[in-house]
């Protein structure tokens, strides 16, 4: 059977120092490369003759603007059918950059997913074939997923903070 160690130590041997932040939260392998080898490691991945992580499951993005340099995160979950494993790959981008490389080209999912991505919080994918909103209406002009607004609405009078114990 495989483990994740033996996937973490393949993944290390091949890739090096463009791989990093190895943990494994609920048995869930989880490591951190960066958006100049995330397409040959997602095709590594998905050609290995034995690892086969031939099924993408889920790309999703995150706004941490706390993280100076990191602000962004593109996070890509695949599974191994034939192995019953899966692993998370994270990337992590610059507010001044955010372009990353599309994976369409690998898994023909990753459109819809890359779709809602940007949709949600403005990460380009750079060659994606149709990079437009999917959920939010075209004339949008901000990115709802985005941490930028305040938590509460300043101009509300029902919200006295004697109410909720403050």
């Amino acid at each position: 059977m495989l483990s994740n160690q033996q996937i973490a130590e393949d993944i290390l041997a091949h890739f090096g120092e463009n791989v990093k932040n190895f943990e494994e939260p609920y048995e869930l392998l989880t490591f951190t490369t960066n958006r100049q080898n995330i397409i040959n490691l997602l095709v590594y991945l998905h050609k290995h003759e034995t690892f086969r992580f031939r099924f993408l499951t889920d790309i999703c993005g995150i706004h941490l603007p706390d993280n100076a340099g990191e602000e962004f995160g593109v996070i890509y979950h695949l599974h191994s059918l034939e192995n019953n494993k899966r692993v998370r790959i994270k990337v992590f981008l610059s507010a001044d950059d955010i372009h990353i490389p599309t994976a369409t080209t690998l898994y023909a999912t990753a459109n819809w997913l890359e779709r809602e991505t940007y949709d949600f919080y403005g990460i380009i994918f750079d060659g994606h074939p149709n990079l437009k909103r999917i959920l939010n209406i075209e004339e949008m002009d901000y990115f709802p997923m985005r941490k930028e607004y305040p938590l509460e609405d300043a101009t509300r009078n029902d919200k006295i903070d004697a109410l909720f114990g403050r």
